[in-house]
């Protein structure tokens, strides 16, 4: 199916239409992360924004932080909306969206979706209307900022859409548009990289600890080199391995330490890691009904 016609214009595409509304449908860490970021950067007007959550506890704490309308029943806001971010867990993304189009969704609204796993297809298919959807796929450094999101559009989402969103992203951090064949990958690189990153910095405190240094000393020492080593790279451009090599003085102690991480496979290991989270983000949005025949599938050797 091709996409619906583009909007040509030089002028910058408002993220929200005059006279209309932002909801965030979702307020765990992410969801509070982008109104936060929304509202710091001016991107949307606190009086136009509201938010939705199942969990009336949480609802009441985030109003309160966040200084804006956060209820559980939200159904009355979304006929102002023009624009609403999913930010629940993919088991929800059903009655999400059911409750998104029973409550009155506008046909032009944008849905901007980070589920993992769950792809534009399924949503569209889930919504049951043309509206335009974006999925995107953030990670939590952008609590601080420095979030890595990527972003691709469904069937009828315009080139404007997908400007839309890198600006709601771009509030914490960086912004790529990237074809959605790449996204359970994304997931399990920079999705769950973070994770990856904390254990890695977690062991080499503990290393750390154990030749002598106080622990927060030894945090403190691993994380600013962690964040120094990232910023080369991205701000010259060279090759890690080019960047290793400057560090890497013949016969010193650097050397003997990388050696043992290649006695102890660790860029095998980061491979498969990555490689497995893959293997479960492509799963994650999968109906429960495919999931029973990709299995009966797997059963019967197919």
């Amino acid at each position: 199916m091709s996409k619906k016609h583009e909007q040509h214009s030089s002028q910058p595409v408002p993220v929200v239409a005059d006279g209309m509304t932002l909801g965030v449908v979702g307020v765990g860490v992410m969801g509070q992360t982008l109104i936060r970021g929304l509202l710091s950067n001016r991107v949307v007007e606190r009086e136009r924004l509201w938010a939705g959550d199942k969990n009336s506890a949480t609802c009441e704490s985030a109003s309160k932080e966040l200084e804006i309308p956060v209820e559980s029943d939200f159904q009355s806001r979304v006929p102002t909306a023009d624009l609403i971010l999913i930010c629940v867990k993919p088991a929800d993304a059903p009655m999400v969206l059911a409750t998104l189009r029973n409550a009155g969704l506008r046909r032009e609204t944008l849905l901007i979706s980070i589920l993992a796993g769950v792809a534009t297809d399924r949503i569209e298919s889930l919504l049951g209307t043309e509206n335009p959807v974006v999925r995107a796929m953030p990670n939590t450094p952008a609590v601080v900022n420095e979030g890595m999101t990527v972003v691709c559009r469904g069937t009828y989402a315009a080139k404007s859409d997908l400007e839309r969103a890198s600006h709601i992203f771009e509030a914490v951090g960086k912004c790529l548009s990237i074809d959605e064949v790449h996204f359970n990958a994304i997931t399990a690189l920079s999705g769950s990289g973070p994770a990856y990153q904390f254990l890695i910095m977690e062991a080499l405190a503990d290393a750390g600890v154990r030749v002598g240094l106080p622990r927060q000393l030894a945090l403190t020492l691993v994380a600013q080199t962690a964040l120094g080593a990232a910023r080369m790279v991205l701000a010259t451009g060279r090759h890690p391995a080019a960047l290793r090599d400057d560090v890497t003085t013949p016969a010193g102690c650097t050397i003997a330490g990388l050696l043992m991480l290649e006695d102890g496979k660790v860029r095998s290991v980061l491979a498969r890691a990555v490689e497995e989270a893959a293997k479960v983000s492509a799963h994650l949005g999968v109906s429960p009904a495919k999931m029973s025949e990709t299995a009966a599938g797997q059963r019967a050797g197919h």
